[in-house]
């Protein structure tokens, strides 16, 4: 291998590396924040006398029109399109009810679909995708989203080793190992690798990563934080109410089996008898929200019920055969932290209702509003009888300026009242997003445009991806300004600022000086010993530049190292394209950034998980390409 002398631009190099990791593991600053400064740093050192090849001051700021960031951009309108239309609450739903509410069982459901998706799509883009639905994972199970969002990130990473289009640097590799074949004798040269030739090494992989947060989950997984999402508020909301009003209740999903007692019965007897309140009714797939209190019950059917549970059980479920089900089943969507929850409203002087009871208003047909309380001066008043005061039937109760309405509502009722005059809505911190789920034939047509595009054509990625997002927009799944709110700006300037750096390490002859230096320190070392150097020396590589830019500049070193000691050059190749998803350490890789500010993680965070995981790639890879290979 030919020496390369140090020079000055490659000294500064090396110092804006230091100073780029001392910022990220010190925290001094936001991470966001010292990518930018780096930036400029290289920028303005550029300018000075010796340092002219440093960078290409005139393209410094090309990153922001980057494949890589006009994809995650692109990907990030396409997810909240999906997310907007309710698909990623039911695709939760479907998780839950399959994975039960536990870390143990959510995450390698989670996990290993994301991972299986990565395999034939960009890896940032089946993370994007799936960061809503771990958001109403979370907010229905109320297990913090950095303790989900981490395993289904570098599962999403380690996916894109499964098929030889998962990851850039795999589709990259033939490309390579053609390139390498002019150079060899016939004889020696290599044969490209198959869509699923690496599929073994990947799938053991996926599995590492999902036992690793399985087993050991609990101990490098970051500690539970406070909530800081909209569905963590209407907790906050709901226990405010329960502490204020006395109102201690449970959401409950009961089955009226057939040949019950009670069909026939209306909601509103059964409610003012038994002292609770019913918000749903689901009969033969037809299911109401928040139905008219004169509807009649008929069989099979299934009731959301709220209350005590000494009450459900023991005055409703037992006396009349009715069964209690474990938990949440048709409703579990619908009462969703995310989706509906307890609100307060106040009737306004010169209101309309005024004077009107909750009955003749038909307040649950007409705004959605299932009353739980009214409170009126130092008394409050409902259904349920507690210490502080009787069972009052309140739909018969005459509303006056003034009174509080504890109500149960969906958030987009909610959303919808903020603009009627004959309501205050006193409650503001709640999801005020407007579904649209008459919108999800379009987004699914266009999603699943991109994807075809992205896998039977040789369209560009980012132009693939959005003209899928376009698309949304035109279709008014999403409008242009919630399309500019969906995207994560932190994550976008975090990469686009890195990726001059990234250039600056590799046009410098930098990463090459690095590489002859550990390269001299293998020489002589056993065939296993170089393939594992080179495994450590693209890891490295990979968490300062790009995966591909490591990937170009490793390969050709790998294979004149492997034919030098008798080694496969094809297996030595596989070993630099593989070894350069292994990027767990920082939060450089696209992924590792996108997940980073949903979750509120630290780089400390990566340090401490992604250390260990790093380890276990090495040497499951290592021994995956020895056992297939």
């Amino acid at each position: 291998m030919e020496t390369v002398t140090l020079t000055n631009e490659m000294i500064v190099v090396l110092a804006l590396l230091a100073i780029t990791v001392f910022l990220f593991v010190s925290e001094i600053v936001r991470i966001d924040v010292a990518a930018i400064l780096v930036m400029l740093l290289l920028g303005g050192l550029s300018y000075l006398p010796g340092l002219n090849n440093l960078a290409d001051v005139s393209n410094l700021f090309v990153g922001f029109s980057s494949n890589a960031v006009v994809s995650i951009i692109a990907v990030m309108i396409i997810g909240a399109g999906l997310d907007r239309t309710g698909l990623m609450s039911k695709v939760a739903a479907l998780i839950i009810k399959r994975g039960g509410t536990t870390e143990a069982r959510i995450i390698p459901i989670v996990s290993g679909v994301v991972g299986v998706i990565s395999s034939f799509m960009q890896n940032v883009g089946a993370a994007a995708l799936f960061l809503p639905v771990i958001s109403r994972i979370s907010a229905r199970t109320e297990i913090p989203m950095n303790r989900l969002l981490m395993p289904m990130g570098f599962c999403a990473i380690l996916g894109g080793t499964i098929t030889m289009v998962g990851s850039s640097p795999l589709i990259l590799l033939n490309d390579l190992i053609l390139a390498s074949n002019e150079s060899l004798p016939v004889d020696m040269r290599m044969e490209a690798f198959g869509l699923f030739s690496v599929t073994p090494i990947g799938v053991m992989l996926v599995a590492t990563g999902v036992f690793y947060f399985v087993l050991f989950g609990r101990w490098v997984l970051p500690a539970q934080r406070d909530w800081g999402t909209d569905a963590g508020s209407a907790r906050s909301m709901q226990t405010f109410i329960e502490n204020t009003y006395g109102l201690r209740a449970d959401m409950f999903e009961v089955r009226v089996p057939e040949g019950s007692i009670l069909i026939g019965q209306t909601l509103a007897d059964l409610m003012v008898a038994h002292h609770m309140y019913i918000l749903g009714t689901s009969y033969r797939g037809h299911k109401v929200i928040a139905p008219m209190a004169d509807t009649t019950i008929e069989a099979p059917a299934r009731l959301a019920v709220l209350g005590l549970h000494r009450v459900v059980l023991k005055e409703f479920a037992e006396p009349y055969g009715l069964e209690i089900l474990p938990q949440l089943d048709v409703f579990a969507d619908d009462f969703a932290a995310t989706q509906s929850g307890v609100a307060e409203v106040v009737i306004p002087p010169g209101s309309s209702v005024i004077g009107h009871t909750p009955i003749d208003l038909r307040l649950r047909q007409s705004h959605g509003l299932s009353l739980l309380a009214i409170h009126r001066g130092a008394e409050t008043l409902s259904h349920v009888e507690t210490e502080d005061h009787f069972a009052t039937h309140i739909g018969q109760v005459p509303l006056q300026a003034g009174d509080t309405a504890v109500v149960h509502i969906q958030w987009d009722r909610l959303t919808e009242l903020l603009s009627d005059r004959d309501f205050v809505v006193v409650t503001s911190d709640f999801p005020q997003e407007e579904l649209r789920p008459h919108k999800v034939g379009w987004a699914l047509a266009f999603f699943a445009m991109a994807l075809m595009l992205i896998l039977f054509s040789d369209v560009r990625l980012s132009l693939c991806l959005l003209a899928g997002a376009m698309g949304m927009i035109l279709s008014r799944v999403l409008s242009i300004d919630e399309a500019y709110d969906a995207v994560s700006w932190s994550t976008v300037f975090l990469l686009a600022s890195l990726i001059p750096l990234g250039q600056a390490v590799q046009n410098t002859g930098t990463a090459t000086w690095i590489a002859g230096q550990i390269l001299s320190l293998l020489d002589g070392w056993p065939i296993w010993a170089l393939q594992a150097g080179l495994a450590v020396l693209a890891t490295a590589f990979t968490l300062v530049m790009s995966n591909v830019g490591a990937t170009v500049l490793l390969v050709p070193l790998a294979v004149s190292i492997a034919l030098a000691s008798g080694g496969d050059p094809a297996v030595f190749a596989l070993t630099v394209a593989i070894s350069t998803s292994n990027s767990f350490l920082i939060p450089t890789h696209q992924v590792n950034a996108l997940i980073m500010g949903p979750a509120g993680y630290r780089v400390s965070d990566f340090v401490r998980s992604g250390g260990v995981m790093t380890v276990l790639f090495l040497i499951v890879s290592m021994a995956g390409l020895n056992l297939f290979f």
